[in-house]
């Protein structure tokens, strides 16, 4: 059986990983510079935003693996009845693409960092314009439940209902 909605440790994660997801966006002209300048032989200063990306790389990690284990452990609310089976389709399809690429992306550019690996850079970079694609769809998504659905599915990842 599926709990009404989602724990209070799902609804802090869920946020959380939000935060920082939109802080690797924010936040990655540093990191970006620095790998500009190894690529072209030269070397760079440090700065701290090269090591709060980093962080922030291995936090999103982190939050997803233990997002996981809750979703797997706890289970998550059903979809709502009623949604049109492609409409289902592209939420479940939209939740694994966000799940995997919270692991992939912190990997890749790990390797690609630590590594040297200008290859992996450039998936990583790929990956990234793809999570933001799927983040999109995600808000996107999540505001058509509320404003024109009026279904209340917003209200499941605010507070929790069991």
């Amino acid at each position: 059986m599926s709990p009404k909605g989602y724990s209070r440790g799902q609804i802090a994660l869920h946020w959380l990983a939000a935060g920082v997801i939109a802080a690797q966006f924010l936040l990655e002209d540093g990191i970006s510079a620095a790998w500009r300048a190894v690529e072209g032989g030269e070397a760079f200063a440090f700065d701290p935003l090269i090591l709060a990306h980093v962080v922030g790389g291995v936090a999103v990690l982190l939050m997803a693996a233990w997002r996981l284990a809750l979703r797997f452990g706890r289970g998550v609310p059903d979809l709502p009845v009623g949604d049109p089976p492609l409409q289902r389709l592209v939420a479940n399809l939209t939740h694994i693409g966000l799940y995997a690429l919270m692991v992939v992306l912190p990997i890749t550019g790990g390797v690609a960092w630590f590594g040297g690996i200008e290859a992996m850079a450039e998936v990583h970079e790929v990956l990234t314009t793809l999570l933001l694609v799927l983040v999109g769809l995600h808000v996107a998504a999540a505001l058509y439940h509320q404003i024109w659905l009026k279904d209340g599915l917003l209200m499941r990842m605010k507070r929790p209902l069991d």
